[in-house]
């Protein structure tokens, strides 16, 4: 076991349950890259499944704090690491910007395994400096149908990204959406002219993408714990690591950066069970207010998820409000049973995570004139390639 206490003051030898991290690795490998997933994919899955299947190294993540979801954080440290010091030949199996998706070596468990081995302390040094903050720009293909109602009625909007992070959500209009549909048809939405394309494939029943012209947006506010400066090259280079490392997803990130870098948008620090009030104080009462979750309030404790609600609830008795969460199953691991909304999830699709592992559930909690609605609305690939619409 590792010495020490990590930056929570707990002890690094009993932060997790080896056997906790070993299932939520094995959980987000089958969500990244299950049987039919390109083979751009399979990088990303190789790493977690080593990990999942390596004593040692489960040793080593477990002692990350719950919190941070040490199976994805030690993955991104390790990225981190591969991608700084460019040992051969694991680096050259990591994508690079420009370049086409590489093969993966038939020693990469085993190349990937010792050099983690070998730079175990800067992992637990990563790990205790850092949280895991993927920007997956790729998400917002997902958020873009669920904002359909916001554009339908014509108006403007303000957009709030919850773990925001680098702000690169908070963009969400300037990006151009190529959604490949059943019928082999494709839809294209979104800003034409936008250096970032993200595309998608649709499954079954089809998403209302006629309808997804996106609003206009006239307010955008970020907020995050820990906010990042995109101006700083360290933090680009970390959240470059925290990036699933497929070129699409990479690509995509780094196009995204420059156009975040372009634009202002104000940031707030906070946790946002406590600042959320004031920014919804802060916004004109004529916008309608979206409320953006993806993949974040995973990281809440029960406590805190009640606490969030019941700000979205008071505010919505007094404002038009939209809360759109692309969440996956709570708890994550296969344990998973609820929606971070509260939306009532059918037992099929419980049951289908178990399998397929760490997908995102598409919801919205809709409040207009102190009424209530909510919905289940699709089932998204984490890393966007595909989107799966729900029949209503």
């Amino acid at each position: 076991m590792i010495a020490g206490v990590n930056e929570s003051g707990i002890p690094r030898a009993f932060a997790t349950n080896p056997s906790t991290v070993a299932d939520q690795a094995a959980m987000v490998a089958a969500a990244w890259s299950p049987d039919d997933a390109p083979a751009t994919w399979r990088l990303t899955a190789a790493q977690f499944e080593v990990l999942r299947a390596d004593r040692e190294l489960l040793e080593i993540a477990a002692t990350v704090p719950p919190d941070k979801l040490p199976a994805l954080l030690f993955q991104a440290a390790a990225t981190y690491l591969v991608l700084e010091l460019g040992p051969e030949p694991l680096r050259s199996w990591f994508p690079q910007v420009g370049q086409p998706q590489p093969a993966i070596g038939s020693r990469f468990a085993a190349e990937y395994r010792s050099f983690c081995l070998d730079h175990r302390d800067r992992l637990l040094d990563l790990c205790d400096r850092h949280r895991y903050q993927m920007n997956e720009v790729g998400r917002c293909a997902h958020v873009v149908p669920a904002l359909r109602d916001a554009a339908h009625d014509g108006r403007e909007v303000a957009l709030v990204d919850i773990g925001t992070g680098a702000g690169l959500g908070l963009h969400l209009d300037h990006y151009r959406y190529r959604y490949r549909r059943p019928d082999g048809g494709v839809t294209v939405v979104g800003e034409a002219s936008s250096e970032v394309e993200i595309e998608t494939a649709v499954r079954g029943s089809a998403a209302p993408l006629e309808k997804a012209a996106l609003p206009h947006v006239s307010q955008r506010v970020g907020i995050d714990i820990e906010p990042l400066d995109l101006t700083d090259p360290a933090v680009r280079s970390w959240l470059a690591a925290c990036i699933p490392q497929e070129i699409g997803a990479v690509t995509r990130f780094h196009q995204a950066v420059r156009v975040a870098m372009s634009h202002q948008a104000r940031v707030v620090r906070g946790d946002a069970d406590n600042v959320l009030p004031r920014v919804l104080d802060s916004l004109p009462e004529d916008l309608l207010v979206c409320l953006i979750d993806t993949f974040v309030h995973v990281f809440f404790s029960d406590e805190e998820l009640a606490r969030f609600h019941a700000i979205i609830d008071e505010a919505g008795a007094v404002r038009d409000l939209d809360w759109i969460s692309i969440d996956p199953l709570v708890p994550m691991g296969s344990a998973a049973s609820r929606s971070v909304l509260g939306v009532p999830v059918p037992s099929a699709l419980i049951e289908r995570g178990r399998h397929e592992g760490v997908f995102g559930l598409i919801g919205r909690l809709a409040y207009r004139r102190g009424e209530r609605t909510a919905a289940l609305l699709g089932v998204a690939h984490p890393g966007a390639a595909w989107l799966e619409w729900l029949a209503p």
